[in-house]
């Protein structure tokens, strides 16, 4: 069975950058489509970015939009999001996800996806 495992979080300053890794086991992720999300405190899970198994289709929430990137080495069995310019709405713990049909829609919907990892946790302050 598909396992996930997030790491790269951790404190940074407001305008600074982290990048977040996926790594998978169990199964192959070339597949699969990817998708990242972040839970603050309080708030529900929400959807941050999903990119399709081949790599070809990316969405993004409008919120992060032009600040994150998403990528993805099938051969390394791991999907990336390099986060740049954080401001102190992006504090979460950040989950990824993979969902069976390869896809990314630009709708990115929780219930589309199949397992997830424990996440990682990203704190922004100065």
């Amino acid at each position: 069975q598909l396992q996930l495992v997030e790491s790269g979080g951790g404190l940074v300053q407001p305008g600074g950058s982290l990048s977040l890794s996926c790594a998978a086991s169990g199964d192959t992720l070339d597949h699969y489509g990817i998708g990242w999300f972040r839970q603050a405190p309080g708030k529900e899970r929400e959807a941050v970015s999903c990119i399709s198994s081949s790599g070809g289709s990316r969405n993004y929430a409008d919120s992060v939009k032009g600040r994150f990137t998403m990528s993805r080495d099938n051969a390394k069995n791991t999907v990336y999001l390099q986060m740049n310019s954080l401001q102190p709405e992006d504090p979460a713990v950040y989950y990824c996800a993979a969902e069976r049909l390869g896809s990314c829609p630009r709708a990115i919907t929780l219930q589309a996806y199949d397992y997830w990892g424990q996440g990682t946790q990203v704190t922004v302050s100065s």
